[in-house]
């Protein structure tokens, strides 16, 4: 069967959450209520499935969301649109095979119609190259560093400029808004509740 990408189902948490905490040192381990918040919180939560299994995931926020992460806080001080790559897990099984970059397109194409700017950020402690490669070839620059908490882990803080961006928000956004497509509509997230009808 075909590697599917989709927004997560709440079903699906279970697998996140063990493929959260396999994937090392390099993405930081999270309890199921925390999981649940990301969850209800994120804009863009998508996993990566195939014969009914998820080989990986990418969870992303934009700015409004309500999130203490002192990363997500670094970029809320220094840049008023953006949307925030919190994590991205790839099954062991899956690494090495362009899932990342599947991903990682895909999340470009839901933030390039809506912001000027992807970022994220990459572990310095322990350093690991690979990481560190992989998002240059994608586009990243570092914009800063910071060191978690008192005693937590060095991050250099990367961004990406949108340059489809400025023509999507001179020709529609400034207009009359995005079409209305289901390519680019919004993910539905559980804390929004109910939509009302006019």
């Amino acid at each position: 069967m075909a590697l599917a990408i989709r927004d997560v189902r709440e079903h699906d948490l279970d697998a996140v959450l063990a493929l959260n905490n396999e994937a090392g040192t390099g993405i930081l381990a999270t309890d199921r209520s925390r999981l649940r918040h990301l969850y209800e919180i994120a804009h863009y939560f998508r996993v990566a499935e195939q014969d009914g299994r998820i080989l990986g995931f990418l969870i992303a926020m934009r700015p409004d969301a309500e999130y203490s992460s002192p990363n997500f806080r670094w970029f809320q001080a220094h840049y008023e649109s953006f949307v925030y790559i919190d994590r991205i897990v790839i099954a062991s099984e899956s690494r090495g095979h362009g899932l990342g970059r599947i991903f990682y397109c895909d999340v470009q194409s839901y933030a390039e119609v809506r912001v000027p700017l992807l970022t994220c950020e990459v572990f310095l402690e322990p350093r690991n190259d690979q990481t560190v490669l992989f998002h240059g070839t994608m586009g990243f620059q570092e914009v800063g560093q910071q060191t978690m908490g008192e005693t937590g882990p060095k991050v250099s803080l990367l961004a990406r400029e949108l340059p489809s961006f400025p023509f999507v928000r001179e020709r529609y956004i400034e207009q009359d808004g995005l079409p209305a497509v289901a390519w680019l509509s919004e993910r539905q997230r559980p804390i929004d509740g109910p939509k009302v009808s006019a």
